[in-house]
């Protein structure tokens, strides 16, 4: 008789401690301190880690969602019959979702990779941004040479932009994006630089 209450308790403390946690990383990051997060939810650091005794489950409970919505992002931009248009489409919804929340910015650009779900859902985007980057290379809208690297590249640089003009320009990330890419497209990236590039130790969640 005592267990129902129980458990709908339990899982009612668990959802302030994730609400209090997806406030709190939309704001400020994934480095929200455990502390602020308990704190906010009105609840215990004995009851936070109960539910959430590594960070990574944390993050996972959280994003699982977001990074799923990118993945069908990337989908439905490589089934854009025009290439360059697929590619563009997917940058700027992406960012789009990055400016509402910082922790998924940082996420995406491989702040944290989380558990196995999300480090499958990264691993499926590095698949679709490699599709669209092979298929703007094909229809002559990106350089020979180009790789997802490329894309990654432009990602880490506008999220930077992002990141640094969040509070008193959240806008400008639309401009830098449109600079980066226009200057992608414009790049000389022929074989004799590729001795320069740097191996590529693991596929982040973003381009």
């Amino acid at each position: 008789m005592t267990e129902r209450p129980l458990r709908r308790d339990a899982e009612r403390n668990r959802q302030r401690l994730l609400e209090a946690a997806r406030e709190l990383m939309a704001r400020d990051g994934l480095r929200v301190p455990y502390e602020e997060i308990a704190r906010t939810a009105g609840s215990g650091m004995g009851t936070l880690y109960r539910r959430f005794p590594d960070r990574q489950d944390l993050v996972d409970a959280l994003f699982a969602e977001h990074v799923d919505a990118v993945v069908a992002l990337a989908q439905q931009a490589c089934r854009n019959d025009d290439p360059w248009s697929g590619l563009t489409w997917f940058m700027e919804r992406q960012f789009e979702l990055e400016a509402d929340n910082r922790a998924l910015g940082e996420l995406l650009r491989g702040g944290q990779q989380g558990t196995a779900h999300l480090a499958q859902g990264c691993a499926r985007i590095a698949e679709l941004v490699a599709q669209l980057v092979e298929r703007a290379v094909r229809a002559g809208r990106l350089p020979p040479g180009a790789t997802p690297d490329d894309l990654e590249t432009v990602h880490l640089m506008v999220g930077a932009v992002m990141d640094a003009s969040r509070q008193h320009d959240p806008h400008r990330w639309r401009r830098a994006l449109a600079v980066a890419l226009a200057g992608l497209r414009h790049a000389d990236l022929r074989a004799d630089g590729e001795a320069m590039r740097p191996a590529r130790p693991a596929p982040r969640c973003g381009p």
